[in-house]
């Protein structure tokens, strides 16, 4: 049975199966007889994208479009393998990502290197090269049509600089993948369940801030996080947001130490802070949902605090 929701406008949400259920989005557009894929998961989620396409009576070679939202694995990393089954699609991918699904093996490298080989093959799986002549670069507000629906393409930096969102004129919502944080379900009801996601190693305070204004000036009524999930009410967390990435770099600023030390004391503080600003910090279950992504973000900080000027 193929784990997906539908939501408005012909917008599915399919579980990646990324780490555990529910962790990870790829999102999946209809347009008559056209179809686009938002983020790819890993080469893991494939299976319960193609199961989806098969209960929605969808075939193959309807998907028109393949697109990461930028070039982390676990956004990008079954783009090889999608577009392997997809043989009519392109794949739409940032300019600077490209270099990479056309030869992956530094982006595969340095994943490596964070997580071990092993780590990274029970996440990750295989990633393919994807073809050149396959491929479609979006430049900043570049527009492509699924038959009538308009897919807007924003430049945001900021969690990374290879990534841009997605803005859906038919559902007024924007697909933002990592630029607009993440928020679990058990988060969602919370005044601040929105949190800036920060892993190695492209954070950039200030590109982030101005990139989420970006995000706002489309006034979207939602967002489509792949950090999971529809996402009501943007508006409503903006302050909190940027609130939440000022937090962040006061951590770095509390923080001492050098290197892999430095990173864990900033991983602890940082716990403390965002179960404290979250409103749950004895929530067990809670903590253990955010640990990886803890752990991520603390790493991130750390590589960005020691390339400042003064770091």
């Amino acid at each position: 049975m193929a784990e997906f929701s539908s939501l408005a406008q012909d917008v599915y949400c399919i579980d990646a199966l990324y780490i555990q259920p529910r962790v990870a989005s790829i999102y999946l557009l209809r347009a008559g007889d056209e179809v686009a894929i938002i983020e790819t998961g890993t080469f893991h989620s494939l299976p319960n994208v193609l199961a989806t396409l098969q209960q929605l009576g969808i075939d193959r070679s309807q998907v028109k479009y393949v697109i990461p939202t930028h070039v982390h694995l676990d956004h990008a990393g079954g783009a090889g393998e999608m577009m392997r089954q997809f043989e009519q699609a392109s794949l739409i991918v940032h300019p600077r990502g490209a270099r990479h699904m056309i030869d992956p093996s530094k982006l595969v490298a340095g994943t490596i290197g964070v997580y071990g080989r092993q780590r990274f093959e029970r996440l990750y799986g295989s990633i393919e090269p994807i073809p050149e002549d396959r491929i479609i670069i979006a430049e900043d507000l570049a527009c492509y049509r699924l038959q009538q629906r308009e897919l807007v393409f924003i430049d945001t930096p900021g969690h990374a600089r290879h990534h841009f969102c997605i803005y859906d004129q038919q559902s007024n919502g924007m697909f933002t993948g990592d630029t607009f944080g993440i928020s679990y379900d058990a988060m969602k009801v919370l005044p601040r369940g929105l949190l800036p996601t920060t892993p190695p190693s492209q954070f950039d305070p200030s590109a982030l801030k101005e990139s989420v204004a970006r995000i706002m000036n489309f006034a979207p009524e939602r967002l489509y996080l792949t950090h999971y999930g529809e996402f009501s009410d943007p508006a409503a967390q903006l302050a909190s947001f940027n609130q939440w990435i000022d937090q962040y770099v006061a951590v770095c600023e509390s923080c001492s130490g050098t290197g892999d030390d430095y990173a864990a004391v900033l991983e602890q503080a940082l716990l403390q802070q965002v179960m404290k600003g979250l409103g749950n910090g004895t929530d067990e279950a809670l903590q253990r949902l955010l640990s990886h992504d803890i752990k991520l973000n603390a790493q991130g900080l750390a590589h960005w605090w020691g390339l400042r000027p003064d770091g």
